[in-house]
């Protein structure tokens, strides 16, 4: 008798950095069931995995934090790409001190993370002044350069995933200052939504008002009058015209025929409008 094995072939997730990383964790609380990380170096290689239907199906990418504000250039990449928002996760970052196993806080020299954690978790290591910290390009191949060369002087800011996965011991637990600080990562795929789904109550859309008085205010006034939410406004240079923007802003709705009539009028008092994406507002993972 024949038998015949399968492999499951798994979503393919594109995600920024090295397995261990936020946005891994942040995509594997986003997707349901197992999925496949494909890492990314940065997020410009991040959108272009995300547009490539050999590399991965959707990708996960930070676009701002609680504590630091918006990540600048990933609303502009997003904006020049042909991608779309389908969903959003907030994840709380907690930043941990890891180690080679049985290495000990008094025999560190220096500590290795992305700036950001180190800035995060700065005043933990005023107790310490024995330790240098040393900025990377990322949390978890922070984590993975002590592992894979089993340094003892050496230790490394990460997430719990990324100190199980490269089988290093956390000596210090949420050594962050600010305890509430979350990253809002956004689910992007090379498949729009089409038309607006139920359950479906936030949007991201992209738009330019013309040089005036007033002219913002009459876009903004669309929403008002309508009884949407702005949760968030971003303005970006116009770069052949100085002194005049583009806006990203993120809307939540209540129905359907809110969300059409708002972008119908919008359109009529704005020089440009992209809806880059409708989708449910996210979970907050704790």
């Amino acid at each position: 008798m024949e038998v015949f094995f399968f492999a499951m072939i798994l979503p393919k997730i594109a995600i920024q950095g090295v397995k261990g990383s936020f946005h891994q964790v942040a995509a594997e609380n986003y997707f349901s069931g197992a999925i496949e990380i494909v890492p990314a170096r940065s997020f410009q290689g991040l959108i272009e995995m995300a547009e490539d239907s050999l590399q991965s199906d959707s990708a996960v990418m930070a676009i701002e934090n609680s504590i630091a504000g918006s990540i600048m250039p990933n609303y502009l990449i997003l904006l020049e790409s042909d991608l779309h928002v389908v969903g959003e996760v907030y994840l709380r970052i907690g930043q941990n001190l890891m180690v080679s196993p049985g290495v000990k806080i008094e025999e560190l020299k220096e500590v290795h993370s992305h700036h950001m954690a180190i800035q995060q978790s700065r005043k933990f290591f005023k107790s310490y002044p024995h330790i240098h910290l040393v900025e990377t390009e990322d949390t978890a191949l922070s984590a993975k350069h002590v592992s894979d060369n089993k340094l003892t002087e050496v230790g490394a800011i990460a997430s719990l995933s990324a100190s199980q996965l490269y089988d290093l011991e956390i000596i210090h637990p949420h050594i962050e200052t600010v305890k509430n600080n979350f990253t809002r990562f956004l689910i992007l795929s090379r498949d729009g939504n089409g038309e607006v789904r139920n359950g479906f109550n936030k949007a991201s859309i992209h738009f330019k008002v013309a040089h005036g008085p007033g002219c913002l205010v009459k876009a903004l006034k669309v929403l008002d009058e309508l009884g949407i939410s702005m949760s968030k406004i971003q303005s970006f240079p116009v770069v052949e015209k100085e002194w005049q923007y583009y806006f990203h802003c993120d809307i939540e709705f209540d129905t359907k025929e809110q969300f059409d009539e708002a972008i119908t009028s919008m359109k009529m008092v704005t020089e440009m409008l992209k809806v880059l994406g409708v989708y449910k507002k996210g979970e907050t993972i704790i």
